[in-house]
């Protein structure tokens, strides 16, 4: 089974090699860069500070052995989202299809989400709920899976 294998990092970079080959091959307009630019900012705003919030916790960023987290981090931009890292790299792969162009690239976006969502999320879910217990549900309850 795929549930919780393959780091999202490496799921991200299949799903915008699959859409570089869905691309339109013309290139890209200053406002579609422009707009590509600020959506990949966006994402640092979400990934970097969910890192930097991980590091001082000192728990694992490892999304693949989710069993080694020794802390439940709730502060900082994990009171907008539970994901914020996984906000971030949905967020990176707008930006790669606003920049690439065309139409079926958009398939890529929403296919990253909904494998994040069903093979990685929800196993991450179950780990934590049995590790953290009542916590991590008093979280679920305040905080969106996504945003």
């Amino acid at each position: 089974m795929l549930e919780n294998r393959i780091p999202p990092p490496i799921v991200t970079m299949l799903f915008a090699a699959a859409m570089w080959f869905m691309a339109s091959p013309d290139t890209a307009s200053p406002g579609r860069t422009a707009m590509a630019i600020g959506v990949f900012l966006l994402a640092g705003c979400f990934g970097f500070p969910a890192f930097r919030a991980f590091r001082r916790s000192g728990t694992t960023i490892d999304p693949v052995r989710i069993e080694r987290a020794s802390s439940l981090v709730t502060g900082g931009i994990y009171r907008v989202s539970r994901n914020p890292m996984y906000v971030a790299l949905a967020l990176l792969l707008a930006a790669w299809a606003i920049w690439l162009g065309g139409a079926w690239v958009w398939l890529g976006p929403p296919a990253l989400v909904l494998w994040l969502d069903r093979l990685q999320i929800r196993p991450e879910e179950r780990v934590m709920a049995a590790r953290f217990g009542q916590e991590y549900e008093e979280y679920q309850r305040k905080v969106r899976r996504w945003i």
